[in-house]
């Protein structure tokens, strides 16, 4: 099939690493002109130079969603005359640190929203005016399975990814007539080195080993397995093509049968 992605350009933020990098590689083999980005400007030219090395195009954006200069200096760097038009944007924030909910400060709450939502509103505010003057545009929020079914110790990530949903359903309603798509796609537990940290944290939380925690967390799978980052960004890339036109507002779940709720 497809796609219709030649010769597109896609932003994927936090692609150094996990399910951003598997996108970015993902995108890249189908023909879209990647931009990279990251904190961690040698991890960024390292994903950037393994896209042009399979044969891709891709460049690179060094940006800490949690620093506002660092957000400043991207933002003015995207929209600058002779940029890159960015028709895709992948928003994929860091997660925060996990901890009960009713134990997180209120400075903990400020930072970790300017890190996970507000940066990523700042960032789609930029980018859509030149997506409404294409008539194509391709918003895709990746989000956690947890604002389907909040997952316990994650309260932070619980409550803000759900934020970041709201606004994606209220802003699908508003571009939606200039040929611009929002979606947030759920994954659930997909093999990154993220899925791995949070298994070393429940293991000293709870007194298990890493790999008693990770084959418990299995067997609340139907599939019985983690996912693979590829499975996901394929996911990922059908929402940003042009055959995903008529989808949008929508959260698509990639959880192997996780959550629970109709």
């Amino acid at each position: 099939m497809d796609l219709g992605l030649e010769g597109r350009t896609a932003l994927v933020l936090g692609s150094s690493r996990g399910l951003g990098e598997a996108v970015a590689r993902t995108l890249a083999a189908e023909g879209v002109r990647v931009i990279v980005s990251g904190r961690d400007a040698a991890r960024v030219e390292a994903g950037a130079l393994a896209i042009r090395a399979a044969g891709g195009q891709a460049g690179t954006l060094v940006l800490d969603l949690a620093d506002r200069a660092s957000l400043d200096a991207a933002l003015a760097r995207l929209t600058a005359p002779g940029a890159w038009p960015v028709d895709v944007l992948v928003n994929n924030s860091g997660g925060p640190p996990p901890g009960p909910v009713a134990q997180a400060s209120g400075e903990q709450w400020s930072r970790s929203f300017e890190a996970m939502a507000a940066s990523l509103f700042a960032v789609t505010a930029a980018l859509l005016p030149g997506m409404q003057a294409r008539g194509f545009g391709r918003v895709i929020n990746l989000v956690s399975s947890g604002v389907a079914q909040p997952i316990p110790n994650l309260g932070l990530s619980n409550a803000l990814r759900a934020s970041v949903v709201g606004w994606a359903k209220t802003l699908a309603g508003e571009v939606a007539k200039d040929g611009v798509t929002v979606n947030c796609v759920l994954p659930g537990r997909i093999h990154t080195a993220r899925v791995d940290e949070l298994d070393a944290a429940a293991a000293k939380r709870t007194g298990a080993t890493p790999d008693e925690v990770a084959q418990a967390s299995r067997a609340t799978i139907p599939m019985g397995r983690y996912g693979d980052p590829q499975e996901f960004a394929d996911v990922v890339t059908f929402l940003a093509s042009a055959r995903a036109s008529y989808v949008t507002g929508s959260q698509i779940r990639v959880d192997g049968g996780f959550i629970r709720g109709i």
